[in-house]
């Protein structure tokens, strides 16, 4: 993905870029890694923080997710910190303490007064680029143990975070998504690689 280009494209209209990863540290020898400082320098206003496939694939645990969305926060950018739980975790009537330790973990010493800069993404890993939605009133359910949980370390502040959904939401599923009580939002994944599904998910309101 060229930042610099979409930068380009989206120019000074109302649609903000974001980027998919971001290093905890400004400067140094870590090689291949983007720091905050080059986001911000590109013209980045949010960056995606441990999401299912950094950590299933690269390891990315929940200290580092800390580590990043603190780096972030500091350099001016907007995390959306991802969330989710496994298919078996789910079965096994795990998701909501995964879910919850993710939160807790992921916000760590992080300042009330950065509350409104932060947003979360409940993405539960079975979910994305399956085509295998949760139910939105299970969905909305994880979103009220978010919300609690958010309320928890913000106080009052943690009732603005905006909290989103993710995991194969597509122009068919947006309505339901966006109804469910407790959904701020959606997080679009594989779909937002065809322009047209991306155009009709982002233009739910005028069909539904």
């Amino acid at each position: 993905t060229s930042l610099p280009a979409a930068r380009a494209v989206l120019g000074d209209g109302p649609v903000a870029l974001a980027a998919q990863d971001v290093f905890w540290e400004d400067g140094g020898a870590y090689t291949g890694e983007i720091s905050p400082l080059m986001l911000q320098e590109l013209g980045v206003t949010y960056v995606l923080i441990g999401h299912s496939e950094r950590r299933l694939h690269l390891g990315e645990t929940d200290l580092m997710v800390n580590r990043k969305v603190r780096a972030a926060l500091q350099s001016g950018l907007r995390p959306v910190v991802c969330v989710g739980e496994q298919e078996e975790a789910r079965a096994s009537g795990r998701a909501p303490s995964i879910v919850r330790a993710q939160v807790l973990r992921a916000f760590d010493e992080v300042p009330r007064a950065d509350a409104d800069r932060l947003a979360i993404s409940y993405e539960p890993v079975w979910a994305i680029g399956t085509g295998r939605a949760a139910d939105p009133p299970a969905a909305a359910e994880m979103h009220d143990l978010v919300r609690s949980e958010l309320r928890r370390l913000f106080g009052e502040a943690g009732a603005a975070i905006r909290i989103l959904y993710g995991g194969s939401v597509s122009a068919r599923n947006i309505d339901a998504f966006m109804s469910a009580p407790g959904l701020d939002g959606v997080l679009v994944g594989g779909a937002s690689l065809d322009a047209q599904e991306f155009a009709r998910i982002a233009d739910f309101e005028a069909h539904s």
